[in-house]
Order: structure tokens, then sequence, then C-alpha cells
């Protein structure tokens, strides 16, 4: 019987697959070459949010749906160039994905940016967690594909993005899953390494994330990172016009064993015995998943 954690994961993952072609394409391909058995065979990552860090909404908002389930909130991060703060949540048990959870510090763009951005979420006159029952998934289903606030018009998206292109994606997508992950060292060898799975990925023809290299590392070697540039959607605004922007992207992560483990057989590994949480360095670039230096190119 699914809990109502696994009704809202399914509900994310359902309409998020449906908005992001490039999933089917991998999954598809995965199954028709051996790799995987079936789509559920893939251990999911992490999934990641975006939010908007003003009164009522923002990380301390968003997060009481998940620590509702049992996720436990760990370490912070900072992004100084993309003025954003994030933390991660470990998830209640090994076979939930954890999850990655970012906001805007609006108060640090322009005057013009920040009026611009409250003319949106000042709608939201109160934390709209505090009238959602938490013990329907349903709900939180949709209230996660929901609008928050209206529809936002074609020349402030624009304005957004010239200053902070993080603004105008969450202006537009809200909460939106930004993207889930595929645990690569999970996968049979020679397609259990980044490096190796973006190989078989460019075979594919899809488009990787190069900002920083197409292989993000952490300082100790032992997370390494890749993306894929987000699909792009076709976009109504407020005024009527229709544009082509940024949607999600899937990324994909190694997690290397840790050294006090390395001894032990493969077949005695889990996730308690690899490296956690995540590396600001890392993440600063694959932010980058859905910015025009990246979508351009696509």
């Amino acid at each position: 019987m699914p809990t109502a954690l696994d009704q809202v994961l399914n509900g994310l993952m359902g309409r998020y697959s449906a908005r992001v072609p490039d999933v089917g394409r991998i999954f598809a391909a995965m199954e028709a070459d051996g790799i995987i058995p079936s789509r559920s065979a893939i251990d999911n990552d992490h999934i990641a949010f975006r939010t908007m860090g003003v009164p009522q909404l923002g990380i301390r908002s968003f997060e009481r749906i998940f620590t509702h389930y049992g996720y436990q909130k760990r370490d912070p991060y900072f992004f100084a160039s993309k003025k954003l703060d994030a933390f991660w949540y470990a998830p209640p048990e090994p076979r939930y994905p954890r999850i990655f959870v970012s906001e805007l510090r609006v108060g640090d763009l322009s005057p013009e940016a920040q009026t611009i951005i409250h003319s949106y979420t000042d709608q939201v006159s109160a934390d709209p967690v505090d009238s959602l029952d938490l013990d329907d998934a349903g709900a939180v289903d949709r209230f996660l594909h929901s609008g928050l606030w209206r529809l936002p018009k074609w020349s402030d998206y624009s304005r957004l993005l010239e200053e902070s292109e993080y603004a105008a994606w969450v202006i537009y997508n809200r909460y939106y899953l930004n993207h889930f992950t595929i645990s690569v060292h999970n996968l049979p060898e020679g397609f259990d390494t980044v490096q190796s799975f973006n190989v078989y990925l460019q075979k594919l023809g899809v488009k990787l994330n190069d900002s920083g290299g197409k292989v993000k590392e952490s300082p100790d070697g032992l997370l390494l990172q890749s993306s894929t540039v987000a699909e792009m959607v076709e976009a109504t605004f407020a005024d009527g016009d229709t544009h082509t922007i940024a949607g999600s992207y899937v990324e994909f992560a190694e997690r290397k064993v840790l050294p006090p483990f390395a001894h032990l057989p493969a077949a005695e590994i889990t996730r308690a015995h690899r490296r956690d949480g995540f590396e600001a360095g890392n993440a600063d670039k694959i932010f980058e998943s859905t910015y025009t230096s990246q979508t351009s190119a696509r």
C-alpha cells in the first residue's frame, strides 16, 4: 500500500516526466539496452525545488511539507554570485530520494527586480501550507503544481531574466519539480560512473550542461555530478504572448564509497556507506542547466 509520501513523489514524477521528454527518452534507451530491467529499478538520488525568499513563502514554508513526512533538515549552503540559500533534507527511509531546496535572496536584488517579484508574491498573504492538509497526498500534489500567484507578464519575466535567471524561472514555474537525479553508481559496470554514463547519454544525442565542465566533482573526489540542459517548454504569459522558456532537467550523480568502507564487497555496499550530502561548487554549476548560456545551444 503506497504511503502518502509515495503518492506525493509519484505525482511529482508523473507530471515532471510528462514535461521533460529527456526523462522518457533516457529511460526507454536504458531499458532497450538492458541497462535496467524497468524504470522502477532506477535509484532516485535526490529531487530539487526552487523557491522565493519572501514573507509567507521560501524554504521556511516549503520545507514543512516534507518534514511532515519524516524528512530531516541537514546542511545549509550559500551561493553568493547567484544570491541563493539552500538546505538539503535526509529522507525517512533510504528508499526515498534526498531533497534539495533553494531560495532566492530577493532582498539582494535591485529595487526594480524586488518590486516585480513582490507584485506577484505579495498576493500570498499567509503561509499557504497552513491551510494545506498534509495527510491528503492528492491535495499536496495539486498544491505543488498550482499557481501561488498570478501568471506573470512577459515583460516582467524578461526583466527578471536579465538580472536573475533563477528569479525568472521561479516566477513562471513556481514549485514545479526542478530536477530528479539518477544514481549512476547503482547501474551495471560500464555505466556506473558519471563519466561513462555521460558518454552513453551523448551517444543518445542528449545535450549536457557544460558549465564548469560536463562532470562536476567535489573537492574530496567522492561526489561527481552532471546534468542535461533544461527542456524548453512553451509558456503562455498574462498578456497572451507565448514564448519558449527553460523548464526542468535531469541530473546524474555518482557517490563513491567512503574510505572507511572501501574494503566492503560491492554486494554489501548501501547508501550509508557512500558519500552523502551535497557540494556547493557542484550545485552552483548545476543550477545553470536552466540558464540561457546552456539552453541557447540546445
